[in-house]
């Protein structure tokens, strides 16, 4: 494997991206062969329904299937049962809300969120808490570095029944205590969703070690196809949930009266599944072990150094968030004094660098920070330093082109 990784990324060597700046990770990655090969084989070699035929063929697609079930288990530390493929994380926290939530939460709960949530872990428990006059809090944290003070765990209480957390936060990059909240929380008999979507990426996680409850992540972040998510539960808690969608496969006897269900994880499962998704899922696990964490970790690490540096040496450009680069989990977001986000991503455009700009579905995090709308960059493992110092140089000229002297 090449130390720079990009000949492993086809989009890279396409002639029209030869100058593309990728700096968009934190919303998707981009996809390695390894992966679109594995895709392409199961449609061209192994394409059936799975879970259904008594044929050869789809039983061939069942086995690729549930190995990538146990790929994800593995990769978790978790047991295979306790794997739902989903479309991507929001559905997985909304399969929480819809049956846990439901049926568990009542008038006069509470139900605790980080201020720092992405929109998909706060607008499901908003639901929930409408639905049950239950009471949303919020757990805020510093405005100076983005961390959530221990203090603030004390809103956890008696009356908590369900704490939300995000592992890494996607406008911050902030890595959340949230071993230590999943603590506070079980010592108050709530249970603890966490999500990982821009944790798994960037580090092991051990569902068991946090001591996760639930946990929820998207595999397009992590270099696999776009619509496959996974939801963990903890076995005990997904036995007592009723379906979240009700058809095909997920029940084990019908009667013109009412239905069982099937047992798990397919009782989550319903109608036709995303074979290919979870094989090319299963895929990037694959690619990302075979790299390995400490590897990524010391790139990530590397390059947010490189990037906040670089970033220091420019006038009128802010780094919102912790001041240590090390704490930014790849995701550096910023502000340049007097140029809208949309300006600073529409300008960085035309010399074909891909950030984001907006409130990045953490409006309530923008307004706690005071500020609604900033430019988000954020890296990855083959992304380059060349390519720091190349954005660096075009950002320091986003004033001069938006009229400014300096």
């Amino acid at each position: 494997m090449n130390a720079d990784f990009r000949s492993d990324f086809p989009i890279f060597n396409a002639p029209e991206n030869k100058d593309l700046i990728y700096f968009d990770n934190a919303a998707t990655t981009q996809r390695p062969r390894h992966v679109i090969d594995a895709v392409k084989n199961f449609y061209e070699k192994s394409n059936a329904n799975p879970l259904r035929g008594l044929y050869a063929l789809s039983s061939q697609a069942t086995e690729l299937y549930e190995n990538a079930r146990g790929t994800v288990a593995s990769f978790i530390n978790a047991a295979a049962e306790e794997i739902i493929f989903t479309r991507n994380a929001s559905e997985s926290l909304n399969l929480v809300a819809y049956t846990w939530g439901m049926q568990n939460v009542r008038e006069g709960d509470e139900i605790a969120v980080t201020v720092m949530e992405h929109h998909s872990n706060i607008l499901p428990w908003q639901m929930v808490c409408a639905a049950k006059n239950a009471k949303l809090v919020f757990l805020d944290c510093d405005k100076a570095t983005g961390e959530i003070p221990l203090s603030e765990l004390n809103k956890i209480n008696e009356r908590t029944k369900l704490v939300a957390a995000t592992y890494v936060s996607n406008v911050l990059g902030i890595t959340n205590h949230v071993k230590e909240i999943a603590e506070t929380a079980h010592k108050n008999g709530a249970v603890v969703v966490v999500d990982g979507a821009q944790a798994i990426p960037h580090f092991k996680v051990d569902v068991q070690a946090i001591g996760a409850d639930f946990f929820a992540f998207s595999g397009h972040k992590m270099c696999a196809p776009m619509g496959i998510g996974v939801l963990y539960g903890r076995r005990e808690l997904l036995e007592a949930m009723p379906p979240f969608l009700r058809g095909g496969e997920m029940i084990e006897y019908v009667t013109k009266e009412g239905a069982t269900w099937a047992e798990l994880p397919h009782k989550f499962e319903a109608g036709t599944v995303n074979a290919a998704g979870a094989v090319g899922l299963g895929a990037a696990i694959d690619y990302i072990n075979s790299i390995g964490f400490d590897e990524i970790i010391r790139r990530d690490h590397e390059l947010t150094t490189l990037f906040m540096e670089e970033m220091r040496r420019i006038p009128h450009v802010h780094v919102v968030g912790h001041p240590n680069p090390l704490r930014h989990c790849g995701i550096v977001t910023f502000m340049v004094d007097g140029v809208h986000p949309h300006d600073i991503a529409t300008v960085l455009d035309e010399e074909h660098i891909a950030i984001r700009a907006g409130h990045h579905c953490a409006q309530p995090l923008g307004a706690h920070l005071g500020v609604p709308s900033t430019a988000r960059a954020s890296l990855y493992f083959y992304n380059t330093e060349d390519e720091v110092r190349r954005f660096a140089e075009k950002l320091a000229s986003v004033r001069k082109w938006m009229g400014y002297g300096n």
